[in-house]
């Protein structure tokens, strides 16, 4: 799990998401923020989740008739 964490951060700092600052210190500190490439993709997923919140009961409904459809049809 650790070397998963580490390489996705890894990879968002490559690619402009967060910002990575070590302190030379004992034991070894690191912090991550966001950069505004990444601020700007917090709000997106905010507004997604968002969305699919109120989106919910719908997406349930349609599983509901869907499930209910393929054990009419078997």
């Amino acid at each position: 799990r650790e070397k998963m964490l580490t390489q996705t951060l890894q990879t968002l700092e490559r690619d402009g998401i967060v910002h990575r600052d070590a302190h030379p210190v004992i034991p070894p500190r690191v912090d991550y923020s966001l950069t505004p490439l990444g601020q700007e993709a917090a709000g997106l997923v905010r507004s997604l989740a968002r969305w699919t919140g109120e989106r919910l009961t719908g997406v349930e409904a349609a599983r509901r008739e869907y499930d209910a459809r393929r054990e009419a049809t078997g």
